[in-house]
């Protein structure tokens, strides 16, 4: 039997173009709320360290939702990353870069994906082997202007905007051919979450999946 190593480098594995960004206040809701997102089309979750019931909702999905690729957001923090490893997380994902981060997940064989603003940002992130970053907050940092100005000088970076994208604007976000995927909060309002209304957390999954089907 041989073991997989991963590189930090590693673009997460899965379908979906549109990643949830997620805060679960109850680790009961995890699993559920898999399922929904599963049967409206998306295979992918990023549960955020925002709240303390996130690092147990992410080991509650990872065993018991194997197909759906279950991520850990708004990692900041080095001692974060083995954590949310031996929790079950696929990849993590930040709102930022530093050096200790990366190192971090580099040691713990964990795909990462940085949050980067400027081009500064961007390019030290290509510095550490990274092709996949974040741009957030998009809506602040230039949203689609911003990504199509990138695209330029830094073709060979590919992007996944998250902060301001929306039902309404997913679409002309995944047309970029610098975009592969975005993500946003809206798939899953902690109004729905808490309330355990999963079919109309189907529902918007459903909606988001065909609008980025057709983009």
């Amino acid at each position: 039997m041989t073991t997989q190593v991963l590189s930090h480098t590693q673009r997460p594995q899965f379908a979906s173009r549109v990643v949830p960004v997620i805060v679960i206040t109850n680790t009961a809701q995890a699993v559920p709320l898999a399922e929904a997102l599963l049967e409206g089309g998306i295979d992918v979750m990023e549960i955020t360290l925002r709240h303390a019931a996130g690092l147990a909702a992410i080991e509650a999905v990872a065993k018991a939702v194997p197909t759906m690729q279950v991520g850990a957001g708004t990692v900041t923090v080095a001692g974060e990353m083995a954590r949310v490893k031996n929790a079950g997380a696929r990849f993590a994902l930040s709102p930022g870069m530093t050096e200790v981060l990366v190192a971090e997940a580099m040691a713990c064989q964990l795909p990462f994906v940085p949050g980067t603003m400027t081009p500064g940002e961007i390019m030290r992130a290509r510095d550490h082997g990274f092709k996949l970053v974040k741009l957030f907050p998009a809506a602040q940092a230039g949203g689609l202007g911003m990504l199509k100005a990138l695209g330029g000088p830094l073709a060979d970076m590919q992007f996944c905007p998250t902060g301001g994208v929306s039902l309404a604007n997913l679409q002309d976000f995944l047309r970029l051919g610098n975009v592969p995927m975005v993500g946003g909060s809206w798939l899953t309002p902690l109004e729905l979450v808490e309330a355990g209304n999963w079919a109309a957390v189907t529902r918007l999954a459903r909606e988001a999946t065909e609008l980025a089907r057709a983009a």
